[in-house]
């Protein structure tokens, strides 16, 4: 009977701890690289962890245009953009979330006057084409990555996106599954920070 009891208590503790963790969501998200993989990864949510992939170029303290380096430190959470028609969970989240059309890009030029931010195609300076056929930003989150203020050449379009099923290397991003990130965004918001760490 006491073992009984005991079970009860414990299975009600867990249940009440999951319920308040949903509740408050997910502070922070620690990212760090695979050991012996430095373009994959490892992303704790909480007690949970999952397999995550980084950029090409590992993580870096010094993070520029092209290099395809993960950031290293801290990145806020903003909003995010997701393919309705792909990602129909998309608007399951605390974020601001808005729908992939075929004329939004990101402008991806250091020394365009909208370096680093949405712009609508057809655009005159190169710039990356949100919606694509690979399905990496079916659901696409935007970090605070050299957004305000933003310093010209310090890296542009560093999100939180889908990864490839072989977690290939990402440009800079971090990527999960579409699985991974279909159970984190209900519990993410515009206080959630990623930290990208070593």
């Amino acid at each position: 009977m006491i073992c009984s009891v005991a079970r009860s208590y414990k299975k009600k503790r867990a249940c009440n701890e999951a319920s308040a963790f949903l509740q408050k969501g997910l502070r922070v998200l620690t990212v760090r690289a695979r050991p012996g993989h430095p373009s994959q990864g490892l992303l704790q949510a909480g007690k949970l962890v999952f397999s995550c992939a980084l950029g090409r170029g590992g993580i870096s303290a010094g993070k520029r245009e092209g290099d395809g380096a993960t950031p290293l430190g801290s990145m806020r959470i903003l909003s995010g953009y997701f393919r309705n028609d792909h990602f129909p969970g998309g608007r399951k989240t605390r974020l601001a979330m808005a729908p992939i059309g075929r004329d939004l890009g990101w402008c991806e030029v250091p020394e365009d006057r909208n370096y680093n931010r949405p712009v609508k195609i057809p655009y005159g300076a190169s710039h990356e084409r949100m919606l694509r056929a690979d399905r990496l930003y079916d659901a696409c989150l935007v970090l605070d990555w050299n957004i305000a203020p933003r310093r010209r050449g310090r890296g542009s379009a560093i999100f939180f996106h889908l990864a490839r099923p072989d977690f290939t290397p990402t440009q800079g991003c971090v990527a999960v599954t579409a699985r991974t990130m279909a159970r984190l965004l209900p519990l993410l918001s515009d206080r959630t920070v990623m930290r990208v760490v070593r």
